[in-house]
């Protein structure tokens, strides 16, 4: 099969986010583009597969003019994780290479006193897999880079995901801290 390139798998998604708002179709029909994307041997640039000693990275590869939905390549060093965080939107994550270990936890009530967070299991998702990460009802996560070798993940979000004033938990106490995560520059970080 031919690698697809990149500007293909932009132009599909801008389709798919244009043609419906409902968010459960749209990450389906993502999920499937980002499988097809990753089946077809498609190759990151270099600059977009760095890992960082320090943390994880986000690179952006597409931000849409209107900010309705960005596209990633997020990089973590062999034993980095995340902390447990919310998304505030949806999102598919393709795993490009290496392995992440994905712990989920049950998405408190905004409204909720602050209270521990509830496990709501863990995956380890590999080189070639897909999953929706989250949905606006489904997001609380923390993410684990698994194996000897750097975790790269291809992310599609619904919004401009360097943007978005996110929630970050203490998974203990259910306490939170909201944060912007921004973007990391290519041709800087790494």
């Amino acid at each position: 099969m031919e690698p697809q390139d990149l500007q293909t798998f932009i132009d599909d998604v801008a389709l798919v986010v244009g043609s419906t708002d409902d968010q459960y179709e749209i990450t389906k029909r993502v999920a499937e583009l980002m499988s097809a994307l990753l089946d077809s041997g498609y190759r990151l640039p270099p600059e977009f597969v760095r890992p960082s000693p320090d943390r994880h990275l986000t690179y952006p590869l597409y931000i849409a003019p209107d900010d309705s939905w960005s596209l990633a390549s997020v990089v973590w060093n062999v034993g980095q994780r995340t902390p447990v965080h919310g998304h505030e939107t949806w999102g598919v994550v393709g795993i490009y290479s290496g392995a992440e270990r994905e712990i989920r936890y049950v998405k408190p009530a905004a409204s909720a006193v602050p209270r521990p967070l509830t496990p709501a299991g863990e995956h380890v998702w590999e080189r070639g897999q897909v999953t929706v990460c989250c949905t606006t009802d489904d997001d609380v996560h923390s993410v684990v880079a698994e194996g000897d070798e750097p975790t790269i993940g291809i992310h599609v979000y619904g919004g401009n995901i360097g943007t978005i004033n996110r929630p970050s938990y203490d998974p203990a106490t259910g306490a939170t801290r909201w944060f912007v995560s921004g973007w990391d520059d290519p041709a800087v970080d790494g």
